[in-house]
């Protein structure tokens, strides 16, 4: 037994084996669930109450027409200069809530008839400007409109306009639509707005 101890590499092995034989010997077979019984099926799809603290979330709004100036015109009668175009109105700009850029139930009702209107002027490329109310710090709102940007972005794109169309960038504060002091302004600055780049 003492020569076993005086040969370390072969007394480890036999250890390391022993360790191994043992904690193999304690694992516990892997069972299969068993499929769910109809009964267990309904009582998950019945509707339950909410409970307190729960929010109880409406479901998406439905993808329409756009109900935009002259719905319906294809994309060669749109007008040929992109400022005409823009000032036209075909699409509206979505809204936030004060230091926010989760979209609101009426942002994404916009932006549904917005990707409506996409669709059906394929060749249309977009920027979307983020923009921002005058509270917080330059560098803040730049941060906060670029999100805005890109919610807007994420939401078209998960209604099916390509990704390549769309363009984003942020101007935070820096280009308000309102210009006076309160919340009738700063409601309004709190938005992202977009600008047909081509046609």
């Amino acid at each position: 037994m003492s020569r076993l101890w005086t040969n370390k590499p072969l007394a480890l092995a036999l250890c390391a084996c022993v360790a191994f034989t043992f904690s193999c010997a304690h694992r516990k077979a892997v069972v299969a669930p068993e499929p769910p019984s109809e009964a267990s099926a309904e009582a998950k799809t019945a509707p339950q109450p909410p409970g307190e603290g729960t929010t109880v979330v409406g479901p998406e709004p439905r993808v329409a027409a756009a109900g935009h100036p002259e719905s319906g015109v294809t994309t060669s009668e749109l007008p040929a200069d992109l400022e005409e175009l823009n000032k036209a109105g075909y699409l509206k700009d979505a809204f936030f809530d004060t230091n926010k850029s989760e979209l609101r139930p009426d942002a994404r009702e916009a932006l549904a008839a917005d990707a409506t209107w996409l669709k059906e002027h394929p060749t249309v490329k977009i920027l979307i400007e983020g923009h921002c109310d005058e509270h917080n710090t330059a560098e803040y709102n730049l941060a906060l409109g670029w999100r805005r940007a890109n919610a807007a972005k994420d939401y078209l794109v998960s209604l099916a306009v390509a990704a390549d169309r769309i363009a984003t960038i942020s101007y935070g504060e820096e280009r308000p639509f309102g210009t006076c002091h309160d919340e009738s302004c700063w409601s309004q600055n709190r938005r992202v707005h977009f600008v047909i780049t081509a046609r």
